[in-house]
């Protein structure tokens, strides 16, 4: 049902540019859509801990930061994980993606470094995959914990081996696998650390190729 709104939305949604029409499409959406065994096996592994971790701590309300097209925050409705739930996202572009492909799920446009909502605001505040694109984490961190009322499930790439198996599947080989987007670089013990430097860290996964912390305030 997702691939083939998906396939319509290729089809039908665009976006002038000053040169030409573009196909409007991110790197998060092709990863949660892609056809290649390996990344769809990866991927389902970790929503599978993702999934699990939340459930352990029977959050009332969540809040996804950098939630994409909604992706996440749809798993949990469909499992019934939390009342309350919200995401946040910068990218316009997965914002009109996420209100056609997962229109049940409330997200709206902010800034990690900036969220718009009072301290303590929600149970669970999870970050996938946003960290290790930021200039300042620290600083996105002290603001997650500050939204935080009790925990934070934060993940990570796991260095080297994220970039190890990117060159395996034959992405930016001649880079050799290092991703375009990414600033930081954490090894999961380096990541536990950084963590730990802020909050107390209650649990570390390891999905491969990500490193998943579920931390206390």
């Amino acid at each position: 049902m997702v691939e083939q709104q998906i396939s319509n939305l290729y089809t039908r949604v665009r976006f002038p540019s000053p040169a030409h029409l573009v196909i409007m499409k991110t790197t998060n959406l092709e990863k949660h859509t892609t056809q290649n065994p390996v990344g769809r096996f990866f991927l389902n592994n970790f929503k599978q801990v993702l999934l699990t971790q939340v459930k352990e701590l029977h959050p009332h309300a969540i809040l996804d930061v950098g939630a994409g097209e909604g992706f996440t925050l749809e798993m949990f409705r469909k499992n019934n994980v939390g009342e309350k739930l919200e995401g946040i996202e910068y990218m316009d572009d997965a914002l009109k993606l996420a209100k056609k492909l997962h229109p049940k799920v409330k997200i709206k446009k902010g800034n990690i470094y900036e969220l718009p909502y009072s301290a303590n605001s929600f149970d669970l505040v999870i970050c996938n995959e946003v960290l290790e694109h930021l200039d300042d984490p620290q600083k996105a961190l002290s603001e997650l914990k500050r939204v935080a009322k009790k925990y934070l499930i934060l993940s990570v790439p796991n260095e080297p081996l994220f970039t190890i198996q990117r060159i395996l599947r034959g992405k930016n080989v001649w880079k050799l696998g290092s991703h375009p987007e990414h600033i930081q670089h954490w090894s999961s013990g380096a990541f536990e650390k950084f963590i730990a430097k802020n909050l107390t860290v209650k649990d570390v996964k390891t999905p491969l190729p990500w490193t998943m912390i579920t931390s206390k305030k």
